[in-house]
């Protein structure tokens, strides 16, 4: 009995702990979203709080005909799928090599690597070399710098390890070389890994902000991220003018730019979410 009241104890104090941390997370998305369907006359005078208030799409009605918006979320989308894929492609192939215990410098290249993690050359020698390289105004600047992810290779170099080694030497006693094992055996048989590691890649691709800050200077190249922290800090005369003819409130367009925004990770998240924390534990399996 004793035993039981102190787990019952225990589930009551981690579930309320567990709500408040999921109500402090959920609540600012929430007030984003009905901020965004409140009529202007609720929002200017702060009434809106749990529930739209005189619901309406105006903003976004408006948000969608500025041709800056859209341009810059299919921007995004671009940029998010182009590198996602690199990412996986590259890690899936730096990750087999290190995976293996007969590979000459394994050690090596695992302790350069790793130092990478934590010695870092500064953003102004990787700009000259992105600059030299004829990368600035273009997607492979956004891409190549950040091919491979360190955490993310030792994850996948992990799964790889505790995969059982018979496979691979079944493969190459029937005559199969090395790409033909990693592209068509081991690469299918990762998928729940590449899944977890996939989502890190695409979270970061998507809320990325600095990379395309310093790297893109065409206004037309410009992701989601740069559009909206122009309008959330700036507020240039073209925002203004937005707000202006469509009689709405600034915060109106800002968080329905911000929702939209939301979207494709509202859409992707749950769907990869039980290989996320798979993932994770991969990586503190080995290293």
């Amino acid at each position: 009995m004793v035993g039981e009241r102190r787990l019952s104890l225990f589930n009551v104090v981690n579930s309320i702990l567990l709500i408040g941390v999921a109500l402090s997370t959920l609540y600012p998305v929430w007030y984003i979203t009905v901020i965004s369907f409140s009529d202007t006359v609720s929002v200017l005078q702060g009434n809106v709080f749990l529930r739209p208030r005189g619901f309406n799409v105006e903003a976004y009605a408006e948000v969608l005909k500025d041709a800056k918006i859209p341009r810059a979320y299919l921007n995004t989308v671009y940029y998010t799928a182009l590198g996602t894929f690199f990412n996986l492609l590259f890690t899936a192939v730096a990750a087999y090599p290190l995976a293996q215990r007969g590979f000459f410098g394994r050690r090596f290249w695992m302790v350069a690597i790793v130092l990478t993690m934590f010695l870092n050359a500064g953003i102004i020698p990787t700009y000259m070399i992105v600059q030299e390289l004829g990368l600035i105004d273009t997607v492979w600047a956004l891409v190549l710098p950040n091919a491979i992810w360190t955490f993310e290779l030792i994850i996948l170099k992990s799964f790889y390890e505790n995969m059982s080694s018979q496979i691979r030497e079944a493969a190459m006693i029937d005559g199969a070389s090395e790409y033909r094992i990693l592209f068509s055996i081991i690469i299918p048989l990762s998928k729940p890994a590449l899944a977890s590691i996939g989502l890190f890649y695409f979270m970061g691709h998507w809320n990325s902000f600095f990379l395309p800050l310093i790297y893109l200077n065409d206004k037309e190249m410009f992701p989601l991220q740069i559009v909206l922290r122009d309008m959330l800090i700036f507020n240039s005369e073209s925002d203004a003018a937005l707000v202006d003819r469509a009689a709405l409130a600034p915060q109106a367009m800002k968080n329905a730019t911000i929702v939209l925004s939301m979207i494709p990770v509202l859409m992707v998240y749950p769907f990869a979410q039980k290989y996320f924390a798979k993932g994770v534990m991969l990586g503190s399996v080995k290293g």
